[in-house]
């Protein structure tokens, strides 16, 4: 358990230093009024797309190289929640607010805590989240949502968008954090939480411009949350601090943001591993813990980022934006592996600290021309990240007697070594990889720009070095290969297109169609094999993507139709001792969502992804035709936020998750069954000594199902139990 509250005191001084600060400055303000027009709002291309008609998913977001769009101009499918669904829903982290998203479900890394989300079938980590469009700035594992204006979902591969991400997941879309600014109107906002198991926090939220027509704006967020989660014998620490600062001027707008993360989960309830199950297990009591109270996982991110916007004239802007971050993790972990079919499982161990710098840079000049009756809106951009990982790690031999995740016992933590690799106190460099990419796109507008045609490329140049574990042992003898030198390197360049056409017959409607792929990292030989340590050339993922949009203004709406072909790993052929690079998985999808606020009063959010996937050219051609592992056949999604009548301030919400079947193998012999879940919450707000008040109860999980969320990556994810959330907001 943890005993102190160490931002409590701070938190509590901000509060009151704050509240006397904001007086002083409204009576500064008071001197003399400022005037926002319309013009200055459009002329400033950091502003972000409006929302719909209920606050809860805007029109558009932030595209990579072409900038911020509206989704009606542009031949791509993207959801953008807002701040205000973040609080209404009380959102912590970005798992949270991905719930909202009928195209995305959730699973955890391989043995750890790091959320990993699934995107029409296919998998992206947290290390390839990008905020305010730069790659390799954000904290790994879990992010907070605390100083968060919008979560952008662009669904579907994304190398020319995006370029390559640090790890080469999200192929099958990506996420985008945009930081929060200070408005025009002073924020001073303060929120107390606690949960149904005694888990507390607050939040201080201050936002403020000053200066010559609001030029300058600041804005700081500070929270922590501590204590018991809804898991037995699980408890977890939370603390943030993200400073944000900008200037907007009539052509030259900058802004710059600076963080600092540090989370810690105790006693750990990860994934089961499937070991030599012959049929998935019931799920355990949703609040049981079958992890061990040795285990623990903590991050601590320091992390930056600047951007600044210079207008060249009305047609021209050009931009140039820089982060970078410092990761330090450390972890004792310990997963199940189940022995049989009754829940018996064993469980070793193992520590593995990892240290993480990256530096991320992206310039580029966004335009507009017009040549006679055809318009032209040109991108073109340059990107490159640099990222070095510093890993070591030692693995524990199971422990005597066995496990059981249904009533589960509590072991000792292992001692006995199996094998062990690098300096624990302080790990050595295990990998470099330098991704650098230049992007040109031209957006040909016809009849009016009813008729778009994209059409761009982007040249990548991938370079990936492997380093040894320094010091590598097994069974307690030292391995002389392993001395930290450098065991592979892959440095080669690869060009990436793209294709899009949006066809509006009338100002609701566009039609639209799109080809794009995706690009990773190859995989690198490994095991007993004759070609160990080549390392293969990037993969190519494949999208066409067909659909129709609809804007009501109040409501919006999107329906699309999918094919997504990503190239396989590989495997490794017994006969010849190679490892090949070989096998395709092709996921092909119908997905619909609705949003907005079609009756005043009442905003919904609803859709629906059916989808199949098929496996080709498997090792020994044994798994072709088969469904391909973690990808559901079908996700649900249905919800409702609904204002009281006669109750001023008052709303209702019920949310519906509904998940179809799984596979958790690639012989297709153990399948996951379909889940539901069912949220429900309230709140009120109202005047307290003229400042606004906001109460909020949000129940997760209302049912306390039972249920495996996920077989991503071929392992059991379990989903969380009943979750009550409370808070009080208070704009002082």
């Amino acid at each position: 358990m943890f005993l102190s509250h160490p931002f409590r005191p701070t938190l509590l001084a901000l509060c009151c230093s704050a509240s006397f600060i904001a007086n002083a400055a409204d009576s500064a303000l008071e001197l003399g009024a400022t005037d926002i027009n319309a013009d200055a709002v459009k002329a400033n291309s950091n502003t972000l797309p409006e929302v719909y008609a209920g606050g809860q998913v805007a029109r558009g977001g932030q595209m990579g190289v072409l900038g911020n769009q509206d989704n009606m101009n542009v031949p791509f499918t993207m959801t953008s929640y807002t701040s205000q669904l973040i609080e209404d829903q009380q959102a912590e982290d970005v798992g949270d607010v991905l719930l909202n998203d009928p195209s995305v479900r959730q699973s955890y890394g391989f043995g750890n805590q790091s959320q990993i989300f699934v995107i029409r079938g296919l998998p992206l980590a947290g290390d390839d989240i990008s905020y305010g469009g730069l790659y390799g700035v954000l904290p790994r594992q879990i992010l907070s949502t605390d100083a968060i204006e919008r979560v952008e979902v662009f669904k579907g591969p994304n190398a020319f968008i995006n370029g390559v991400s640090p790890t080469g997941t999200g192929l099958g879309g990506s996420v985008n954090l945009q930081p929060n600014r200070a408005e025009d109107v002073p924020t001073r906002r303060y929120t107390q939480d606690i949960s149904s198991d005694g888990r507390v926090g607050e939040h201080l939220d201050l936002g403020q411009r000053f200066g010559e027509g609001n030029r300058f704006g600041a804005r700081v967020n500070l929270s922590q949350r501590e204590g018991d989660t809804a898991i037995d014998d699980e408890n977890q620490r939370t603390k943030l601090f993200v400073a944000g600062l900008d200037y907007r001027g009539d052509t030259f707008r900058v802004s710059t943001d600076f963080g600092y993360q540090k989370q810690r989960i105790n006693g750990l309830r990860n994934t089961v591993q499937l070991g030599n199950a012959t049929k998935i297990p019931t799920a355990p009591d949703a609040s049981h813990n079958y992890g061990q109270d040795w285990t623990n996982a903590e991050t601590e991110d320091t992390f930056g980022m600047m951007r600044g916007d210079w207008d060249l004239n009305e047609n021209w802007t050009a931009y140039l934006a820089g982060g970078a971050k410092h990761t330090r993790e450390t972890g004792v972990y310990g997963t199940p592996t189940l022995v049989g079919n009754n829940g018996v499982a064993t469980v070793g161990g193992s520590e593995i600290p990892h240290n993480e710098d990256n530096t991320s840079f992206a310039a580029g000049l966004n335009g507009h021309v017009q040549t006679g009756p055809v318009s032209h809106q040109i991108a073109i951009g340059a990107s490159t990240i640099w990222t070095q990982q510093e890993n070591a790690y030692t693995f524990y031999r199971p422990v005597t007697g066995n496990t059981n995740i249904y009533t589960t016992p509590s072991l000792p933590k292992p001692t006995a070594v199996s094998s062990t690799g690098g300096d624990m106190g302080d790990p050595g460099v295990t990998g470099k990889t330098r991704n650098r990419s230049l992007a040109v796109s031209d957006t040909v507008g016809l009849f009016d720009d009813s008729l778009l045609l994209t059409y761009g490329v982007r040249r990548q140049q991938l370079r990936v070095e492997n380093y040894s574990y320094d010091g590598t042992t097994s069974n307690g003898a030292a391995n002389a290969a392993n001395d930290g030198s450098r065991t592979s390197l892959y440095d080669e360049s690869i060009t990436t297109p793209v294709y899009g056409i949006v066809y509006k017959p009338t100002d609701t409607v566009s039609l639209y169609a799109n080809r794009i792929e995706g690009l990773a990292k190859g995989p690198v030989a490994s095991g007993t094999v004759t070609n160990l340590g080549e390392a293969f050339p990037p993969g190519r993922t494949k999208q066409l993507e067909a659909g129709i949009k609809l804007d009501m203004q109040s409501f919006g709406a999107n329906l699309g139709v999918f094919r997504i072909e990503k190239p396989s790993d590989g495997y490794v052929d017994a006969t010849q001792r190679l490892y090949i690079r070989d096998g395709e998985q092709v996921n092909k999808g119908v997905e619909l969502s609705v949003f907005g606020e079609p009756i005043e009063g009442l905003r919904l959010m609803a859709g629906g992804t059916r989808m199949t996937s098929e496996l080709k050219k498997t090792a020994g051609g044994l798994a072709d035709g088969n469904h391909a592992i973690g990808v559901p056949t079908f996700q649900l999604n249905a919800s409702v936020d609904w204002d009281v009548p006669g109750l001023e301030g008052a709303a209702l919400s019920a949310r519906m998750l509904r998940t179809g079947g799984q596979y958790a193998d690639q012989a297709n012999n153990l399948s996951l069954p379909t889940w539901n879940r069912f949220d429900a919450g309230a709140r009120y707000t109202f005047k307290v000594d003229q400042k606004d008040l906001t109460l909020r109860v949000n129940v997760e999980n209302i049912t306390d199902k039972n249920y495996w969320a996920s077989a991503n990556g071929g392992y059991l994810s379990q989903g969380d139990p009943r979750l009550v959330k409370l808070s009080g907001t208070i704009d002082f």
